[in-house]
């Protein structure tokens, strides 16, 4: 035990002290400095500014910034809905898999769109090696690409004193997959294949096991994949039961190397924030705030699983490795419960246990990373969320003192505030009703046999599916049959709402803050890097993020947890 609590501990902590120079790398990229690798990877961003017709010196508002993300994440849905209901016609489909159906192809195609990967199929079996790589690899450094963008768009945002011009997005797009998502997954991807990830175009083996039967072994190009789906916090696996199968994440190494690679980028780009705005000391306020948040949910889902089930221990087997149930041995209760808590704090989604098997106070923990989306969140729209936090807590504050609220030298007034509530609020909203009504549908309707599990727990998996959606994460309570018309449509509408919101309305305070007029500080100025304004803040988190899921939690983990105790 005390070995495996070493292990987490070393990996947090090896985590941390590569985020901070990559951060400084990041913003590096984004002020357009010169860096180390900048010979082998100009030649390749000029080719796609020239293949793509992009003026990357043309400055754009943060309208225009917003018109051009958009309309990026349109071609890119034609894209795959062209290609995944067409797939059995194209090549590279040694395993002669059929076309998706149009409503699982939908809900697939926004999945990887809008970063989530929510996957209502198993990889190995529905896709080809040319979806695989042609919508669904591609998919993960874009969409990635895209959230980064987006932040370093509010980071120029609050840098400026007073500007609507705020760079330009394709510019900041093509250098986060090219300068950052590009060498970090060629680093990662190649020690995944080193350690027996395969990488092949070869079709699928098959093998003899040792009872004697046949049985059908899938392989592909999937190294390079699984890098990518780790470090753009994207989740969905080349494999259905993602990183807990030996050729996603064939041992303890590996392990490190993708749980590293979920937080990796999020925390670098608090870091980058204190780099880019010259603003260090305000990051690590925001840092320690995530990291609190971060901690606690860690180690309630550590002790969780540490701890063992009751029900077991009353049948007298010993559980001194802590809770084995939808775990690997190979990883342990401790690791697993460690990435099942970064996978969902950084909408990230890839498991490599089965999160269903989870103990309450670990399904708890993973559901609260995803209610609230802002410790470390996912590459780029962590951040965003939590700039959202951030301005709603800087308006109270404000008015808690008896001033007008200014953050770093702009006045927050009621059309911020008005776009922050909007944001803040439909997170909980989208959630809670899409849960409610599926909790009618399913009471009324038993027979579509949604549900394995009844009571608190089946209860958890309708909530854990709409949380997954609505956060971007992409993971499952997979006791849900969630490959039908309604879930397919269903959360595809929470998939759009919520990736899409969250990242509109955050540019849009953020240019409205820019172009107002510039406020000196003054001994009366509400400052924001202090640990008082830290407080305010994970408290405005706490009461806005959790308490609002409270209800929810009662009649899932926390109901399950006092039966089962």
């Amino acid at each position: 035990m005390d070995t495996q609590l070493i292990g987490i501990g070393f990996i947090y902590l090896l985590t941390i002290l590569l985020a901070i120079p990559l951060g400084k790398y990041i913003a590096r990229v984004y002020r357009g400095e010169h860096t180390m690798l900048d010979p082998a990877l100009n030649p390749v961003e000029k080719l796609v500014y020239k293949i793509c017709r992009i003026t990357p010196g043309r400055e754009m508002n943060w309208k225009q910034h917003l018109g051009a993300l958009l309309t990026i994440n349109m071609m890119w849905f034609v894209w795959g809905m062209v290609l995944l209901v067409t797939q059995k016609g194209w090549f590279w489909n040694p395993a002669e898999i059929a076309n998706m159906s149009p409503d699982l192809a939908f809900n697939t195609v926004i999945s990887f769109v809008v970063n989530c990967n929510l996957q209502h199929y198993s990889g190995e079996s529905s896709l080809t090696y040319w979806s695989q790589l042609g919508f669904i690899t591609f998919m993960q450094f874009v969409s990635a690409g895209t959230g980064m963008a987006a932040c370093a768009v509010i980071f120029r945002a609050i840098k400026t004193k007073q500007s609507e011009k705020l760079g330009n997005f394709y510019r900041l797009f093509v250098r986060s997959c090219v300068h950052i998502l590009l060498p970090l997954a060629i680093v990662v991807g190649s020690l995944l294949a080193l350690n027996g990830s395969p990488v092949t175009w070869e079709g699928y083996d098959t093998i003899t096991t040792l009872e004697g039967h046949q049985q059908t072994v899938a392989k592909g190009p999937a190294a390079a994949e699984i890098a990518i789906k780790q470090l753009g916090t994207n989740g969905g696996g080349f494999f259905g039961a993602n990183s807990s199968v030996p050729f996603e994440n064939p041992n303890y190494i590996t392990n490190i190397a993708e749980t590293m690679s979920l937080i990796l980028i999020p925390m670098g780009m608090v870091f980058a924030f204190g780099y880019y705005t010259e603003k260090r000391k305000l990051a690590w306020i925001f840092f320690a705030v995530m990291t609190v948040g971060y901690l606690a949910l860690t180690t309630l889902a550590v002790y969780g699983e540490m701890e063992g089930n009751p029900a077991i221990a009353q049948m007298g087997v010993s559980q001194e490795l802590g809770s084995m149930e939808g775990t690997e041995t190979r990883f342990g209760p401790a690791a697993s419960a460690l990435w099942a808590t970064a996978t969902t704090s950084t909408s990230n989604g890839s498991v490599n246990s089965m999160h269903d098997s989870l103990m309450p106070l670990g399904g708890m923990a993973t559901l609260t990373g995803m209610f609230i989306n802002a410790n470390y969140g996912g590459v780029g729209v962590g951040f965003i969320n939590f700039y959202v936090f951030v301005i709603v807590a800087i308006f109270i504050a404000g008015l808690m003192v008896g001033r007008t609220p200014e953050f770093l030298g702009k006045k927050v007034e009621a059309k911020e505030m008005k776009i922050a509530t909007i944001v803040v609020l439909l997170h909980p909203a989208v959630i809670l009703v899409g849960t409610a009504i599926s909790a009618w549908l399913i009471t009324h309707n038993p027979d579509w046999g949604w549900l394995n599990n009844a009571g608190f727990h089946g209860f958890s998996e309708m909530l854990y599916e709409f949380s997954s959606a609505t956060a971007n994460n992409g993971s499952g309570f997979e006791g849900l049959g969630d490959n039908t018309p309604w879930w397919n449509i269903a959360t595809g509408v929470a998939l759009l709402l919520g990736r899409y919101v969250p990242i509109i309305g955050p540019i849009a305070i953020a240019g409205l803050l820019a172009n107002k007029q510039f406020i000196p500080e003054t001994a009366g100025t509400l400052k924001a890097d202090t640990a008082t304004f830290g407080v305010v803040l994970f408290a405005v988190i706490v009461v806005i993020a959790a308490l609002a899921f409270l209800p929810a939690l009662v009649l899932g983990p926390i109901g399950e947890y006092f039966m089962l105790y």
